[in-house]
């Protein structure tokens, strides 16, 4: 059986090239995300997964191809201005403003651009991926799954349309690992997100994605149900490193 079918995609890239220091690292690129789907990205160390999300989220221009938010082009917004349209990342370190409290981190998050939002909209999103911990406690006083969590609500108090996790498991130990596939579950199938999710915990994606798209030098190679996609030849020669 095939992937599960979902609408419309809200997001994509089409033909997207990237060459930094005159060397190539996305070549013609093609991806696409819908609402309430999670799209995992897999591929070997430099295959050009972290570029990928700078080129999604405006850091990077490409020199081909185009970025759309649904049948907008906006390969040319920076990153505040995609962040005001709903697309929201998280990165593979968790850094939190250390000199602050939780509290004011939210704070912070809820008067980063107009509307301000209000405690309400903070509580929920605290609510939501489950961070129960004092307003009065330093920010750099939380271990890792904290921090990701304090950094979330940051995010999806504004709910995002589009959510961009690079790596999310990273220095997780398997209990917390369960705990944000329940947090990326909820994004996406309860409150409806695009979620594009790049992470080596195999076992993750395997859990949560709805497809994945495997990268090997700036390349799509495959794209499809985990299932299908773990046992392509192609696949294991180029991120297993077995023979095809």
């Amino acid at each position: 059986m095939g992937a599960p079918a979902f609408g419309k995609p809200i997001f994509s890239c089409e033909g997207v090239s990237l060459s930094l220091g005159g060397r190539r690292i996305l070549d013609q690129l093609s991806l696409s995300v819908a609402p309430h789907e999670i799209l995992g990205v897999i591929g070997p160390n430099g295959a050009g997964k972290t570029s990928l999300f700078e080129v999604l989220s405006g850091r990077y221009r490409p020199q081909q191809g185009k970025v759309r938010l649904r049948d907008e082009d906006i390969t040319a917004l920076p990153i505040h201005k995609r962040a005001r349209l709903g697309i929201a990342r998280t990165f593979q370190s968790p850094v939190v403003p250390t000199a602050l409290t939780v509290g004011e981190v939210l704070k912070a998050a809820r008067e980063a651009f107009s509307p301000w939002l209000t405690r309400h909209h903070a509580e929920w999103a605290c609510h939501l991926v489950g961070l129960k911990v004092p307003e009065d406690l330093p920010a750099g006083a939380l271990e890792t799954l904290n921090r990701r969590k304090l950094l979330l609500a940051c995010l999806v108090m504004r709910r995002p349309c589009v959510v961009l996790m690079d790596e999310p498991a990273a220095g997780l130990i398997n209990s917390e690992i369960d705990e944000i596939d329940a947090i990326v579950r909820v994004l996406a199938k309860e409150m409806g997100m695009a979620v594009i999710v790049v992470e080596h915990r195999l076992e993750l994606l395997a859990a949560i994605a709805d497809r994945i798209a495997v990268m090997d030098l700036g390349k799509k190679i495959a794209e499809g149900a985990p299932e299908h996609v773990f046992e392509d030849p192609a696949v294991r020669a180029a991120y297993f490193d077995v023979a095809a």
